[in-house]
């Protein structure tokens, strides 16, 4: 036990020093837009970055199509019932118990219905379940509070925290970023497949970027897969969606999408190896030690 606490304060060293590093490395990456970020007062989705955010918020705007009219149909019947069968309006009620023509439309009607969204609603959960082949494989760990990752290609490894508000301004961010910010990025290439694994250390957490239309639960003991491709380069923010103990509404998420070039030079930087690097990536580096 003594041994233990006297290297404790050694390790934490360690801890912040590799953190540190990373953060250094980080800031070699070029300057980015912040387009996936909540804005204050807005009510509609956050803008897409992703085909499958776009099929999410084509989806959400049919079903609005559909549930509007269905909501002022519902409304218009309760006033008319409401206006013209009261009792003083129709003190001697109808007695009959069955209306075969109607019981046959309110079954036959709804189902249809369902069957118009399951047209467009299948096709979306199939391209968001399957996975595609993989151009970069992370590994995501959700623990509390805070985010491990691992680019299972390359050896990379790091954690991810949130950056207090005096922390903002050191780590390039502006103030508006509180609660969004972290001191590492999970760092990916624009236009390319990135399939995430997804699991928990402790309890169930849930990685999300909303501007991506991807959420996943993290459950401990199991191995979980989302996948996205971004297709404009830079600064995407997202928090953990599964109440997950007190600190829940402190476990951010941080999405930097840069250039393949820039990519590559950021994985040197964290050390990587690339004996297990795919196929566009050794293909960008040969091409780069050419010229």
């Amino acid at each position: 036990m003594y041994f233990s606490k006297a290297f404790a304060p050694l390790a934490a060293g360690f801890a912040v020093l590799t953190i540190a590093t990373q953060s250094r490395a980080d800031d070699q990456l070029p300057d980015l837009p912040v387009l996936g970020a909540p804005v204050p007062s807005a009510t509609s989705l956050q803008t897409p970055y992703t085909s499958l955010m776009r099929e999410v918020i084509f989806l959400d705007n049919l079903l609005l199509l559909i549930i509007v009219p269905i909501t002022l149909f519902v409304t218009a019947l309760l006033i008319y019932v409401i206006v013209f069968y009261n009792r003083r309006s129709n003190p001697e009620p109808a007695r009959f118990t069955h209306n075969t023509p109607i019981e046959v439309a309110w079954t036959v009607v709804p189902a249809l219905i369902l069957m118009f969204i399951a047209l467009f609603t299948f096709p979306a959960l199939r391209h968001q379940q399957i996975m595609p082949e993989a151009d970069v494989t992370i590994k995501v760990t959700g623990l509390q509070w805070y985010w491990d990752y691992e680019y299972v290609d390359h050896g990379v490894q790091f954690s991810q925290f949130m950056l207090e508000r005096d922390e903002l301004a050191d780590f390039g961010y502006t103030d508006d970023l509180y609660l969004l910010a972290t001191d590492t990025a999970m760092v990916v290439p624009v236009n390319r497949d990135i399939v995430l694994q997804v699991t928990a250390g402790d309890v169930i957490h849930s990685w999300t970027i909303p501007a991506f239309g991807v959420k996943q639960d993290g459950i401990p003991g199991r191995l979980a897969e989302l996948w996205f491709n971004a297709d404009e380069e830079g600064i995407y923010f997202g928090q953990c969606s599964e109440l997950c103990g007190i600190n829940h509404a402190y476990m951010p998420i941080t999405v930097k999408v840069v250039s393949e070039e820039e990519y590559i030079a950021w994985l040197e930087r964290q050390g990587a190896e690339f004996a297990s690097a795919p196929g566009w990536m050794r293909q960008h580096m040969q091409v780069a030690a050419s010229e």
